[in-house]
């Protein structure tokens, strides 16, 4: 059955853990990552500012129902509508103004990629629009789950101080910078946390770690609790759209 991408959201959001209706076939077993061995270190941060990050993620919904979650559905800035299976790795692109869908496996570097209705099948070709989908996706999931990226393995945490978001509100501020992980490891972000309920107010984006001026700033508003995690669609002027957080899904989705 060929479903749209729309339709790929809608079950998303209706079919989710205790629901009445029939179960949906599921995507795919679970499939659990091996412990890895590159975690985040704490003694490479400051205390201060990793009892901070502690907080904002127990506020957008906790470490264990974060690992707990499986599929995640959004759309990126009326750009693309991405489906990440969290557990086996799955990743449905579509991207419309490309006229391009992917289903790739993010953990295991394969998937199959359609442009304009041609399913790509050189060899090289499909590796590099592979690793594309991988930045897309890693991407767009960090504009919606930063909250739950800032003890990701390599993460450097600096408590920069109490300052003020850019519709006036007190937070404290803390920093992002990376160790060799990513695709941009120079980048450097602020979190900005509310000191009153610890959820990301602002967050402001800079291209280098040396740059002083963000190249992207956005107050985060429009939060809403989806299955348990606490996620924000506003960016300032920008927004994400249809979010959808569920733990089953119909396999349907993961294919062309």
């Amino acid at each position: 059955m060929k479903l749209t991408r729309l339709t790929y959201l809608i079950l998303a959001l209706l079919v989710t853990v205790g629901c009445a209706q029939k179960e949906k076939q599921e995507a795919e077993e679970t499939v659990e990552e091996p412990a890895s061995e590159n975690t985040f270190d704490a003694s490479l941060s400051d205390a201060k500012a990793v009892e901070l990050a502690d907080k904002v993620i127990a506020a957008h919904g906790g470490e264990e129902t974060w690992n707990e979650t499986r599929y995640i559905g959004w759309n990126f800035l009326g750009s693309r509508d991405l489906i990440w299976d969290k557990h086996t790795g799955l990743v449905r692109i579509d991207y419309p103004k490309e006229e391009s869908t992917y289903i790739v496996n993010v953990k295991q570097d394969t998937g199959s990629v359609s442009i304009k209705g041609r399913l790509i099948q050189d060899e090289d070709s499909l590796k590099n629009y592979i690793s594309r989908a991988k930045q897309i996706w890693v991407n767009d999931a960090y504009w919606l789950v930063f909250p739950f990226k800032l003890k990701d393995p390599g993460v450097h945490l600096t408590y920069i101080g109490k300052d003020t978001t850019n519709n006036g509100e007190a937070a404290e501020v803390i920093q992002l910078t990376f160790n060799e992980v990513g695709f941009t490891p120079d980048n450097k972000y602020y979190a900005y946390i509310n000191p009153e309920n610890h959820l990301i107010s602002q967050w402001d984006y800079f291209s280098k770690a040396s740059d002083s001026v963000p190249a992207i700033s956005g107050v985060w508003s429009d939060y809403d609790n989806y299955n348990g995690l606490m996620l924000s669609s506003g960016r300032g002027d920008r927004s994400l759209g249809n979010i959808a957080v569920s733990n089953k899904l119909d396999s349907a989705a993961f294919t062309f």
